[in-house]
């Protein structure tokens, strides 16, 4: 099987780099169907032409941002969840490094409900990285910690949904929440650097016994 590309390398040829970082942006602002190759070259501050020279078309641009994107973010997440430590220190970095990936990639979200939407057999073939994080060490880590009486009985398949669902949504609803709340932009973005701190206190308070 072919290797994927993945974006470019550090250190890998500047224009190339501009190139991926403009992509980056308008994807993620327009997604696939709103960008034009025309609008990455403007944004690169190249010609077309050179740009058509690194990447063909647009469509494979889109899965190599796309892919670079959510390998790195999946890479992050795996780096946590599958690791040897105590259930606590495990979930308290799980939820910062989660709410530190989509605060980074705030479009994320959105990309990901977008695609599976719009565009289900690409999403999953050419772009989801195919060595997702595998969550069975953790169920059964949290089961071991309900048999020992240390948490409170609860499914452990509830528990991660729980947490991936308080890290995510204030970013996916952050415009309705910025006007359900009364903030204003300054006072959102206070809110949601909150959000690591809170989001790790409630889960750890609900699983106790």
């Amino acid at each position: 099987m072919a290797k994927r590309e993945t974006g470019p390398e550090p250190g890998s040829d500047t224009t190339e780099q501009k190139i991926f970082d403009a992509a980056h942006e308008v994807f993620s602002q327009k997604g696939m169907d709103g960008s034009t190759m025309q609008e990455i070259a403007d944004r690169a501050g190249i010609n077309k032409a050179l740009l058509h020279y690194y990447y063909r078309s647009k469509d494979k641009l889109y899965e190599m941002v796309a892919r670079a994107i959510l390998t790195k973010a999946v890479s992050a997440v795996r780096g946590v969840l599958e690791v040897e430590m105590p259930l606590e220190e495990k979930i308290r970095r799980f939820i910062e490094t989660y709410i530190g990936i989509i605060s980074r990639n705030t479009s994320i979200p959105l990309f990901i409900i977008s695609e599976i939407n719009k565009h289900p057999d690409r999403f999953f073939s050419n772009i989801l990285p195919q060595d997702l994080p595998k969550p069975h060490a953790f169920f059964q880590q949290v089961e071991a910690e309900i048999a020992a009486g240390r948490i409170r009985p609860i499914k452990p398949q509830h528990l991660i949904v729980h947490i991936i669902s308080m890290c995510v949504f204030p970013f996916v609803g952050k415009p309705l929440m910025a006007v359900l709340l009364g903030m204003n932009p300054g006072e959102m973005k206070t809110f949601l650097k909150e959000r690591t701190e809170e989001v790790t206190q409630f889960v750890l308070a609900g699983l106790r016994p």
